[in-house]
């Protein structure tokens, strides 16, 4: 006799949004990708912009050389949107989009073309990230001052709530403060502090019905990372839920429970992915999965899963099916679906949610007794937090107190025949930024001038009277206005901003295992006749500063002089700090992928500059055809993910900058 199902998988649940994170080079090759990914059983996208896009240039902008398509899509118009969702039907589809800076300009984008297909404001779902405060703490990718940034961020919440009610207007963004080095302390309390930020700006506003303000905090969602440590990861999400119901009723009296829920979407953490045996991401990717997705309680409303080769490079359409299936192996082939809440009840879970909780309630306190997330921004409170944070997580991986394994331990490998051969990494060919250049320019030709110049002058007097951006915007996509005039538009009412860096100028006391590092910088600094200076540069407009800071941080705690001035500076702008601050050593960092036409344009500008005796270092994700290039070309080193010893590697540069100046008296 055949048993019958159990009665439970009658009441199965409905699985997450299945996503991948994607996109790269054109609006068609990312359509081709969305369009493929949705047939394998994809159940929403979510859209990378490329460098320029994400800051509010467009391709042919000075500051966009090498960075067109790198990351993301490039968007410079309302052709290129309408060319990236072709044939997809936006009534019917749940597009997430990784943007803050510029995220008014691009949702109008894509209300616009949602209206050329017929479809209304009201049944568009999905999110713009639109969290800019991240952005000056770890990612990068922001524009104009705090102030004016908020208040884009308010513009787009009211718009949405008004007219798009299954939009998410918000993700408050925690995924990328813990790639910053976030400690989940720090996780919960920094995102916390953002989104009362933000809903504080909005509830203040005069635009406000207040018996809207409740539909406005159920339509904020987060953005959360989960890290390795398992266990922890997924107390964290508890302790994120229950603290937001907290919030949400005690400080903003929202009586609605639904409206308190903590809505969330999850990329695990890419922070921990390996160069050294890389198919060990694929278990790491898996384990990090299961901590958003088996508690009921607080089960993850969308997942996207990185590729098993990103710290590679771009992953290629196959490496993102993996990711997919994975998904899909967990929500369709097992039980997991099934069943209740698996860890209710246990008392191990309950007492770490507990201490999560007490620990996040009382840094969440330490910012809002400044003046909240926006004043730990201008302070640097936050950002020096992270960095400091991250330092401590290089230290223990160096220290082998934190076991990576196939890095710091169990090393013994064998050849991974995934990785090898032509074709291991998808790479954008340099004719992408060139064919894009090109159907811009033939896009601004064909256009109404006069419908354009109507528009931004409209876009400029709502900039300044205060008026909401939205519907100017739109106006501005539908009239083919570029994302580099929306933003210029912008700078030139807002001005531009540069965040603090964290990095401090006094070194640590508490910095262990350098000794010897420091004896060595000793040693040349003797033989200098002054110490060792090494200028950190991050050229173009990659924002991920990680690297560059733990690099700057290690250089100063070894009694090396440090010239770092965050990121987004120009080759100009490196050159001429290192000529006039006098530094023996340039560090480049980029892994935006546009590492071989930036550190081109520095070391022609070094030459011209008479600067040939100083050496050039570099770090970032760079294949080994490149770092081959780059060093014939005069570059002294070459680092990429898998060289995480930092005193090796500034062992290293102190050797350089010594063979450099051998002979020169001090």
């Amino acid at each position: 006799m055949i048993k019958p199902p159990d009665s439970a998988a009658q009441q199965r649940d409905k699985p997450w949004i299945i996503r991948t994170y994607a996109g790269h080079s054109t609006a068609l090759e990312s359509n081709a990708l969305y369009r493929k990914n949705l047939a394998k059983g994809q159940t929403g996208l979510s859209v990378a912009f490329d460098l320029p896009t994400q800051t509010g240039y467009d391709a042919d902008h000075p500051l966009a050389k090498g960075e067109v398509g790198k990351v993301g899509v490039s968007i410079c118009h309302l052709g290129d949107m309408r060319a990236l969702f072709d044939q997809i039907p936006l009534g019917a589809m749940n597009t997430s989009m990784t943007i803050n800076a510029t995220a008014a300009w691009l949702l109008a984008l894509y209300i616009a073309v949602a209206e050329e297909q017929g479809v209304a404001r009201r049944d568009l779902q999905g999110t713009t990230q639109n969290d800019i405060i991240k952005e000056y703490l770890s990612r990068g990718t922001y524009v104009f001052p705090p102030g004016p940034s908020m208040r884009l961020t308010r513009d787009v919440i009211l718009f949405t709530t008004r007219e798009l009610p299954k939009w998410n207007p918000m993700n408050v963004c925690s995924y990328h403060l813990q790639e910053a080095g976030a400690t989940p302390v720090q996780e919960l309390s920094f995102a916390l502090a953002t989104a009362i930020a933000v809903l504080d700006a909005v509830k203040a506003s005069s635009d406000l019905d207040a018996a809207q303000f409740g539909e406005v905090v159920g339509r904020i969602s987060f953005f959360v990372n989960a890290g390795l440590r398992f266990i922890t990861e997924l107390c964290k999400m508890r302790a994120f839920a229950e603290l937001w119901d907290e919030i949400t009723a005690q400080r903003y009296g929202v009586a609605d429970l639904k409206q308190r829920l903590f809505r969330y979407g999850v990329q695990v953490n890419s922070l921990g992915l390996t160069e050294q045996q890389p198919e060990n991401n694929v278990y790491r990717i898996l384990i990090e999965m299961l901590a958003v997705t088996l508690s009921k309680k607080t089960r993850a409303r969308a997942v996207q899963l990185p590729a098993w080769n990103e710290a590679l490079g771009l992953p290629r359409p196959w490496d993102q099916q993996w990711s997919l299936r994975m998904q899909q192996i967990l929500a369709y082939e097992t039980d997991l679906l099934e069943y209740g809440d698996i860890f209710a009840g246990s008392t191990e879970i309950e007492t770490k949610v507990a201490a999560l909780r007490h620990e996040a309630r009382e840094e969440l306190q330490t910012i809002l007794r400044m003046g909240g997330a926006v004043a730990a921004v201008e302070n640097s409170y936050m950002k020096s937090q992270l960095v400091e944070s991250n330092a401590r997580r290089v230290e223990a991986i160096e220290r082998g107190e934190q076991v990576v394994v196939g890095v710091n331990r169990f090393t013994e490998t064998e050849p991974s025949p995934l990785a090898a051969g032509e074709g291991a990494i998808l790479t954008v060919p340099p004719e992408v930024e060139t064919g894009q250049v090109t159907s811009l320019r033939t896009w601004r030709a064909a256009r109404d001038a006069a419908a354009v110049a109507a528009a931004l002058a409209d876009l400029q007097r709502a900039a300044q009277a205060g008026r909401n951006i939205m519907e100017p915007s739109i106006a501005c996509a539908k009239a083919g206005v570029t994302t580099g005039e929306w933003g210029e538009v912008l700078r030139q009412g807002f001005g531009e901003y540069r965040a603090p860096t964290g990095v401090s100028h006094a070194a640590r006391n508490d910095c262990r295992g350098i000794d010897d590092l420091r004896t060595e910088v000793d040693r040349v600094t003797r033989k200098l006749g002054r110490r060792p200076k090494i200028l950190v540069g991050k050229p173009g407009l990659d924002g991920h500063s990680n690297g560059a800071e733990q690099v700057a941080v290690r250089a100063r705690d070894a009694g090396m002089d440090v010239v770092y001035d965050g990121i987004r500076l120009t080759p100009a702008e490196i050159v001429d700090a290192a000529r006039d601050k006098n530094v023996h050593v340039v560090g480049l960092s980029i892994l935006s992928g546009s590492h071989m036409p930036l550190i081109e344009d520095v070391m022609t500008r070094l030459r011209a500059a008479g600067l040939d005796d100083v050496p050039v270092v570099v770090g970032g994700i760079i294949p080994p055809d490149d770092a081959a290039a780059l060093r014939q070309s005069g570059v002294a080193a070459v680092y990429t993910p898998k060289d995480f010893e930092l005193n090796r590697m500034m062992s290293d540069v102190l050797r350089i900058v010594e063979g450099s100046n051998e002979g020169v008296n001090p």
